[in-house]
């Protein structure tokens, strides 16, 4: 019997000899989010060491094959060696003026600058191995 002002009452609505169901009314299953989840995190990753190593910033994560052959060139009385990274945006240096001095540079994916003790020549080393140097003044520019 149904009570009045009630519209559906499922105690009362039940059919005789009917087994009652364990599975939820939704029949829709859940798909589990774990791994669309990883796979994401994996490519978002890969592309961060990417971006990282191949922007010039992990260049020396790299292999010595990557790098191009050193080439020589003189920069205001300097003996200046250079050699370019073929993957990346990267470049290293090495001065060296007799053996009274002698330092590394590099250049990972941005320009690197280093002042010489002994005479005060400026040095800038691009990613792409451009050298330049300055005297300073304070060493008398020639």
């Amino acid at each position: 019997m149904a009570r009045p002002g009630v519209v559906f009452d499922c105690g009362e609505a039940l059919v005789p000899n009917r087994k009652e169901s364990a599975v939820p009314l939704s029949h829709t299953r859940r798909r589990p989010t774990t791994f669309p989840l990883v796979a994401v995190a994996v490519v978002v990753l890969l592309g961060l060491a990417g971006w990282y190593v191949f922007s010039g910033r992990g260049a020396g994560l790299l292999p010595q094959d990557s790098w191009g052959p050193w080439r020589e060139k003189r920069v205001k009385d300097w003996s200046v060696l250079i050699r370019v990274n073929s993957w990346s945006d990267a470049a290293e240096a090495e001065m060296h003026m007799g053996k009274a001095e002698d330092f590394t540079m590099k250049a990972y994916g941005r320009p690197s600058t280093a002042t010489a003790v002994m005479d005060g020549t400026r040095f800038t080393l691009t990613p792409g191995g451009e050298v330049t140097g300055q005297r300073s003044q304070e060493h008398g520019a020639r």
